[in-house]
């Protein structure tokens, strides 16, 4: 696991075993933002919207908050299944998506040692 504190920004490289994580739309249209960086940086496929893709794990979150949490919670469980990756969480559902940092950041407050956040989210 890659000892990193809060996620750089802008990720511009991923080190060995570390997983981009960004917020996308369902239908994994990843046409801009950290969503269409994952996708030509980093393996994140088209039409994948949801869950690891690449190296990459996208969530939706452009289809409602319950959506949204919903995903954020399959997300720390995937993470939590795999304790040999580090996962670096972009500022998701904080820009086209609309919602507050503290809302989101409210999410992942139960996260695993292998997630790391953006500096904007462990501020609340």
């Amino acid at each position: 696991m890659v000892d990193v504190t809060v996620t750089p920004e802008p990720v511009t490289e991923l080190p060995d075993n570390t997983i981009f994580v960004f917020g996308s739309n369902k239908a994994g249209f990843h046409g801009g933002g950290a969503a269409r960086y994952a996708h030509q940086h980093f393996g994140a496929e088209w039409g994948v919207g949801d869950g690891a893709t690449g190296r990459c794990y996208a969530i939706d979150t452009m289809s409602g908050w319950e959506e949204m949490r919903a995903a954020v919670e399959r997300f720390l469980a995937y993470a939590a299944e795999h304790p040999d990756l580090t996962f670096w969480v972009s500022r998701l559902g904080t820009g086209i998506a609309g919602y507050p940092v503290t809302e989101v950041a409210s999410l992942f407050t139960h996260h695993g040692d292998n997630v790391v956040l953006p500096a904007s989210f462990q501020t609340h």
